[in-house]
């Protein structure tokens, strides 16, 4: 363990490698010219999705076109699904990257596109070329390709869903009694994002109970009101629903609901226990709510719609974080693009009632506050957070956090000294920790602005995490580009905060502790066990490479286990039942 530096490492990165990592595996770059880019996006290799696989339709050609074949239209558009639309959007629009719709493109010209494709740039564009990610000649295409009009992928609809809808247990013919010895409460759901798999990992013997087919690059796991059942959604929009009670855990429902997909979650309200299931899209943007017990589509609503400041239309307002209240029977539902709340009433699907609120933009992730009322969330294009009331459906405030790009996954709810209590978001952007007053009654002068702002390891923290009864909180730097910041963690202890003074951490060697010999492995998602009493890091490597798991005792962090397994391929993020179902973070 070390302790923290006097001067912190600062390094700036552009909400851009926030969607690059979503779609991406570690890798190694290749030197490149000083005066350009170098973000931690260059050090990720994207991997096929399915929107990379799809073939599309050429839009009409123009007398004015590059020269371009029909086999290299398909191939470009495959280059871009994979590597461009995460930040750039499916039909070029622009969304935490700029729009390439060709009056953009065309009035750059050809050579500036190149070179921009090739060399990067400091404000989050990857050098593809100098990386050798993309061939001289993949560079030509795709300067020649975003000269072009943008084609839309097929949309997906009702007909479409049905169509890979299976239902492959029957609610009846499931267990009526838990038939294994599991401890399910304290039981980990960890992606292994390239197998396409996850890992369900006891979290006291760390024995691994099962290792599940899924789909590509899953990116979250949430768990059913009861805690019965597992929902996992990937990239490719592909739900799996995991039956916990049988005798090995295993799926017993899946469903598409689109091309491109982020978030999934159930119902929680009391009444709606495990009633229904929610999921939303990339591509098509829209979100799907589905029977709980067996993923049966049943109302597809579109987030297509204006703009919320500037009043103009968006073809592709993608859905992001969804949550369930525990205040009504409403599901919280993030539009990016169009900067949009909206709380989805399941009460009576046939005749849907929604509450819109105007929040800010890009929204992105979040979460609830310690008593679950209020909502707070990232809008990390304006560098805001935005706080709803989800007991009365309203918007509370828009604070900004005075950092770079906030990314706080779910956040971290904890009670300081001087404060009282407060909800912590890391920033991708930058090395700062910035923390919001969550107690308008106790602490109404606090109440929802951004009473302290303090410095952790360096730029491109994805998590930030603490635990009711931990007196620390740990923020990592996955994304940093140094070697050292991404495979280490910062901690902080909470009773030692002070309203007038810069807080010191400890340094955790995560990455160093695993003992993994080859590769660049960077350190993601913290996550407590059921009893706060331990803290889960992911050591994430290339898939070709050993990584590994490394438990740390919270009161003494110190190490306490590392988990290895060769099915261990490329772990991220690792969700604890009991904490994931009740939200507690």
């Amino acid at each position: 363990m070390k302790s923290k530096s006097t001067t912190a490492r600062r390094s700036l990165f552009s909400s851009a490698a926030l969607a690059l990592v979503l779609a991406a595996g570690p890798a190694f770059a290749q030197d490149k010219p000083a005066d350009h880019g170098d973000t931690p996006a260059a050090a990720y290799e994207p991997s096929m999705t399915t929107l990379g696989e799809i073939q599309v339709e050429i839009p009409g050609r123009k007398a004015d076109d590059p020269v371009i074949t029909d086999e290299e239209f398909q191939r470009g558009a495959k280059i871009y699904f994979e590597r461009c639309a995460g930040c750039h959007g499916v039909l070029r629009k622009g969304a935490t990257g700029k729009p390439l719709t060709p009056d953009v493109t065309r009035a750059l010209g050809y050579d500036y596109l190149q070179n921009f494709i090739t060399y990067g740039s400091p404000a989050g564009m990857p050098n593809w070329g100098t990386s050798g990610e993309l061939t001289e000649a993949d560079v030509d295409l795709m300067a020649r390709y975003i000269l072009m009009e943008p084609p839309a992928p097929p949309e997906f609809g009702m007909p479409e869903m049905k169509e890979t809808w299976k239902l492959i247990v029957a609610p009846e013919d499931r267990p009526k009694e838990k038939l294994n010895d599991i401890d399910i409460d304290n039981l980990f759901s960890v992606t292994l994002r390239d197998a396409g798999q996850i890992a369900l990992i006891d979290g006291k013997t760390y024995d691994i109970h099962a290792i599940i087919d899924t789909g590509y690059a899953v990116h979250i796991s949430r768990i059913s009101a009861s805690g019965r059942y597992l929902f996992v959604i990937g990239r490719d929009a592909k739900i799996v629903m995991i039956d916990l009670w049988m005798e090995t855990p295993a799926a017993v429902a899946e469903i598409k609901i689109g091309t491109e997909a982020r978030s999934v979650e159930t119902s929680k309200f009391e009444g709606y226990e495990d009633k229904y299931a929610i999921a939303g899209a990339y591509w098509p943007p829209q979100y799907v709510i589905m029977d709980g017990d067996t993923l049966e589509p049943k109302k597809i609503v579109s987030t297509r719609g204006n703009i919320y400041d500037e009043q103009t239309y968006h073809p592709e307002p993608r859905v992001a974080a969804i949550l369930a209240s525990h205040y009504k029977p409403e599901f919280i539902v993030n539009v990016k693009e169009t900067g949009k709340i909206v709380m989805v009433d399941y009460t009576d699907l046939k005749n849907l009632k929604t509450t819109e609120i105007e929040a800010e933009r890009f929204l992105h992730d979040g979460g609830l506050d310690s008593t679950h009322r209020y909502f707070i969330t990232a809008a990390n294009a304006r560098n805001k957070l935005v706080v709803i009331d989800t007991k009365e459906s309203k918007l509370v405030a828009i604070t900004d956090t005075g950092g770079a790009t906030p990314h706080p996954g779910r956040g971290a709810n904890f009670t300081h000294p001087e404060f009282g209590p407060v909800w912590a978001t890391s920033h991708l952007g930058d090395e700062s920790v910035a923390l919001i007053g969550t107690d308008p009654e106790g602490h109404p002068d606090n109440a929802w602005k951004i009473v302290d702002s303090f410095e952790a390891l360096g730029g491109g923290s994805l998590f930030i995490k603490t635990h009711p009864k931990s007196n620390h909180l740990y923020v990592d730097a996955t994304l940093n580009p140094d070697a050292e910041t991404s495979a280490s963690v910062a901690v902080f202890k909470i009773d030692e905060m002070k309203a007038d003074a810069e807080p010191e951490y400890t340094t955790l060697p995560i990455g160093e502790w695993a003992g993994i010999a080859e590769g660049q492995p960077r350190v993601v998602q913290p996550e407590f066990n059921r009893e706060g009493t331990e803290i889960w890091f992911s050591v994430w490597n290339a898939k070709d490479k050993e990584s590994a798991i490394v438990v740390v005792d919270d009161k003494t962090l110190e190490l306490k286990k590392v988990i290895k397994d060769p099915r261990l391929i490329t772990p991220t993020g690792k969700f604890n039942v009991f904490n994931t179902r009740g939200d507690v973070y």
